[in-house]
């Protein structure tokens, strides 16, 4: 019988590439998620019955350890950006990971791969950066042999990142950002689950790996070269930190008189704490080159998906060379 891996989390940006990688090399996957109804696109990543999405609610306990039976390797890539309704970052980041680590333990899992972020510090003003270095420290605590996987900010087809902006420059001339200067090392998000795979497998020792792309840049160059690669001009303009601040207390407090039914999804204070810092690899890290992979440059990777915002789309090379050929 195959080998059973259990993906909390399995459905999201990242965990779906772990959930097809994993598939490809022949184990059962289960994927667990809030929404399994939803997630019944990862069943064709493998044969019929290899993978399967199933309800599962980190913030207990009996659910948790229900997902988990019979699995010999767990990853957990559950996070949130920002907070609401139950899902707040204590629960979900920190309570939720050591969760999923003691029942591990307990159940005598084999492999624990833990997916937590570059700026993780349970020290950081940020509670998204505070909760992810409790979370590290649960895992840590109850299952020593664990792999974490901290990576920068992640790119690919379903990023909320590079998708976000591009849409954005369809109606608005400019480009607000917070933290113009803060410096990324964009990650693709294979590369990520590629790294997880070699965990699962037991190729990598346990420990702490940071995960960064090849390219270094400030929050102001990548989105010039997303706009070179939507073939667009934009006005990027930074928003001083205390506009920033001032924004997102509004919106935040917005989402609570509402009792959640405005959903800030825009900017929050916690986002505006966490983009004031650099988001890279440290120096004296263990990385990619330690797990022997080879990170892809976002060159290689952004036009393949962000074509769908240039101004006609997968038609604007072609109105291009006919524009030339009329002159």
């Amino acid at each position: 019988m195959s080998r059973l891996v259990t993906i909390y989390g399995g459905s999201g940006f990242i965990g779906r590439y772990i959930a097809r990688r994993m598939a490809k090399a022949g184990w059962r996957v289960r994927v667990a998620c809030r929404r399994p109804n939803e997630a019944i696109f990862v069943r064709p990543y493998g044969v019929v019955g290899q993978v399967e999405p199933v309800f599962c609610n980190i913030r207990d306990d009996a659910s948790v350890a229900q997902v988990m039976q019979g699995a010999e390797a767990v990853v957990n890539c559950v996070g949130i950006l920002a907070e609401s309704g139950k899902n707040r970052f204590d629960a979900v980041q920190a309570e939720g990971a050591a969760r999923i680590a003691r029942i591990a333990a307990e159940n005598g899992v084999s492999r624990l791969v833990q997916i937590s972020a570059i700026g993780a510090d349970e020290d950081a003003s940020s509670d998204y950066a505070r909760t992810k270095a409790l979370g590290e420290a649960g895992v840590r605590e109850h299952f020593p042999q664990a792999v974490i996987l901290r990576p920068s900010i992640v790119f690919g087809p379903e990023d909320e990142f590079f998708n976000r902006f591009a849409g954005m420059t369809r109606f608005s001339p400019v480009l607000p950002l917070v933290g113009a200067a803060t410096r990324f090392q964009p990650v693709y998000v294979d590369d990520v689950a590629k790294a997880a795979e070699k965990a699962v497998r037991e190729e990598a020792p346990a420990g702490v790996y940071e995960l960064g792309g090849p390219d270094v840049a400030s929050f102001r160059a990548l989105m010039h070269q997303m706009l070179e690669v939507i073939h667009r001009r934009r006005l990027v303009m930074n928003t001083p930190n205390w506009i920033a601040r001032i924004m997102a207390s509004v919106l935040d407090f917005m989402q609570w008189a509402t009792a959640g039914l405005f959903s800030n999804g825009i900017l929050t204070r916690d986002q505006v704490k966490n983009l004031a810092h650099d988001n890279l690899v440290a120096t004296d890290a263990r990385g990619f080159e330690d797990l022997g992979i080879e990170p892809v440059s976002m060159g290689a990777v952004l036009p393949d998906y962000l074509w769908r915002f240039r101004p006609s789309g997968q038609y604007d090379a072609i109105k291009d060379s006919a524009r030339k050929l009329r002159t």
